[in-house]
């Protein structure tokens, strides 16, 4: 039968505890394991940082792509205080009189138009003209320049007789009515389109004793006059 085990003393009274040192991880330096959590946080916080750059450049890549085109004109309210059309006025003879002038902002567009008119005379060939300035400001508008006749026109391109102008802009067209009294010249430019149109109308009332309609304009004086027009009202807008 085993005894109960023999002391040579009494049980010893309860000690308070002590400290317990930090673990050391085996190697000659003895470091504590709390340095090495430290590095890696710093680890951590290295990466958070690089991270978050990442994230910023990215959101500034961003808000750059969705900036849209830079655009080299200013944006006016009152279009006819800058579209003179002085050569138009000299080709046809009649000058501007009555004028009406629109305009609107949204964050994709900016936009302003000026109509203007010679007024209605008996016997002789009418002219108004109007002119639209669009400030592209999210999408580069040179991807659908050309494609159609106009905003206003509701008629499709082969309803014109269309022809390139060089020297103007980043591109331009000119673009002459089939069967219409109809002339457009349209420009691309910084970010930009330029928009002129000239329509001329001929008296041809009852009365036999008026004198007969003096006819549509020159097409090369047309043309010429609308183009020097529109360089000059590009040169007024120009940022």
């Amino acid at each position: 039968m085993i005894g109960e085990p023999e002391f040579d003393g009494e049980w010893e009274s309860a000690r308070p505890g002590e400290r317990a040192e930090p673990e050391r991880l085996p190697g000659p330096t003895g470091a504590p394991r709390g340095r090495w959590w430290w590095l890696l946080g710093g680890v951590v916080l290295a990466s958070a940082v690089w991270g978050g750059a990442l994230v910023v450049q990215d959101r500034f890549a961003a808000s750059a792509a969705s900036a849209g085109p830079r655009i080299s004109y200013r944006h006016v309210e009152d279009l006819c205080a800058r579209a003179r059309l002085s050569e138009l006025v000299r080709l046809t003879g009649q000058p501007f009189q009555e004028r009406h002038t629109t305009h609107g902002s949204d964050p994709a567009l900016d936009w302003a138009s000026c109509g203007t008119s010679a007024g209605w005379s008996e016997g002789r060939t009418s002219y108004g003209s109007e002119v639209l300035v669009e400030l592209h400001r999210r999408s580069e508008p040179g991807t659908e320049f050309g494609l159609g006749p106009g905003r206003r026109l509701g008629m499709p391109p082969n309803a014109f007789d269309v022809s390139e102008v060089p020297g103007l802009g980043e591109r331009a067209l000119y673009r002459r009515g089939i069967g219409l009294d109809r002339a457009e010249l349209i420009v691309l430019d910084g970010g930009a389109v330029f928009t002129l149109s000239t329509e001329w109308f001929e008296d041809t009332g009852p009365d036999p004793t008026a004198p007969a309609p003096t006819g549509g304009p020159d097409e090369t004086g047309l043309q010429t006059a609308m183009i020097e027009d529109m360089r000059s009202l590009m040169e007024r807008l120009r940022a």
